[in-house]
């Protein structure tokens, strides 16, 4: 009987080289200790939708480089229209003979701000609204690849 007490020894293994031993035991054979986890987490490669999603600072340059493309062209828009309609005033005031020309009766500087002003402006927003899908576009297919 063992005495609660003490505590208990393991059982040391007989050494081979000693007398009255046995036999030496084959050695024990390996193991493979596997996870559970077969497919462990690899490092994902961040595609550019997760970079603008996660607001990092890849992200905010990819948006700030669509912004600005967008703001340059907002720009070029502006400074042509300005060019158009800022230059028809400059246009009766340097020009008094185009001031006082008469197309069908009606004073040419008329016919000039109906006829010519509105048809630039729509091109203007055409041109616009073209060049800027051209860019959301550039930039879905970078966000996409």
């Amino acid at each position: 009987m063992t005495d609660p007490e003490q505590p208990e020894q393991p059982e040391q293994p007989e050494q081979p080289g000693r007398s009255g031993s046995p036999a030496p035991s084959p050695a024990p054979h390996r193991v493979r200790v596997t996870s559970p986890r077969v497919h462990a987490g690899r490092p994902r490669a961040h595609s550019v939708t997760s970079e603008i999603d996660a607001q990092t600072e890849l992200g905010a340059v990819y948006i700030r480089s669509l912004v600005r493309s967008q703001l340059r062209l907002a720009g070029l828009v502006l400074a042509l229209l300005a060019v158009v309609v800022g230059g028809l005033p400059l246009l009766f005031v340097l020009v008094p003979a185009v001031r006082e020309t008469r197309l069908l009766g009606v004073p040419l500087p008329w016919v000039l701000l109906a006829a010519v002003v509105y048809p630039v402006l729509v091109g203007l927003g055409w041109f616009y609204v073209r060049q800027a899908e051209r860019h959301e576009r550039a930039f879905a297919e970078l966000v996409d690849s």
